[in-house]
């Protein structure tokens, strides 16, 4: 009996991002890491995204602002983003406070309107 293997990486799926997962206080020896496992997913796999399910990273704070700062900073350096998976929403109000954008898993990525569409306006309405 015989098999044919398939073309490409086995274990890799283009539309499934790589998910890493956050867990506890993250000392900076242990950021240091998780910044190489960050660009050796998004190198090896040729993924656009990381995903990191923050959900068990603890009260936010400076530490993990610290934190999702350099993950972001070794993902574009490698070509891509990370995208937050179930951020507590002090945590995304803290980094939304520091000036840290990130997307966040199941929300719409915000965009420029589209050109030459006006929003309507209604004959009475005041002007502002």
């Amino acid at each position: 009996m015989s098999c044919v293997r398939a073309a490409g990486l086995p274990h890799v799926d283009a539309k499934t991002p790589a998910v890493l997962v956050l867990n506890g206080p993250v000392t900076r020896a242990e950021a240091a890491g998780l910044c190489a496992d960050v660009r050796a997913l998004l190198e090896g796999g040729g993924a656009a995204a990381v995903v990191c399910d923050v959900a068990g990273l603890g009260p936010p704070g400076l530490r993990s602002v610290d934190l999702l700062g350099r993950l972001e900073l070794a993902a574009r350096r490698a070509g891509g983003r990370i995208r937050l998976r179930d951020p507590d929403p002090a945590l995304h109000a803290l980094l939304d406070l520091v000036g840290l954008r990130f997307q966040v898993e199941g929300q719409t990525e915000e965009r420029e309107p589209a050109r030459g569409v006006e929003e309507a306006v209604e004959t009475g309405d005041p002007a502002f």
